[in-house]
């Protein structure tokens, strides 16, 4: 099994998005996984425990771009 380069854990739906399986998730793991095949990578985890979507993939490249895109988020 391939290393993570890192793990994200990011606050982004209501707390009754609470399984993989709800659509919001599911529609944003497809998301991830059409960026992982972008960058020749692998989403090799992904969960949601109350709308904290957790997720890793194999790319240092791709987890240092989501690192930058996360940093240049506005704060709430």
């Amino acid at each position: 099994m391939k290393e993570p380069a890192g793990f994200f854990e990011v606050d982004l739906f209501g707390e009754d998005v609470d399984s993989p399986d709800h659509p919001y998730a599911a529609q944003f793991r497809e998301m991830l996984e059409t960026v992982a095949k972008e960058y020749n990578s692998t989403l090799l985890s992904f969960d949601i425990h109350e709308g904290t979507v957790s997720f890793s993939f194999d790319s240092d490249e791709l987890t240092a771009r989501i690192v930058d895109i996360l940093k240049e988020m506005p704060k709430v």
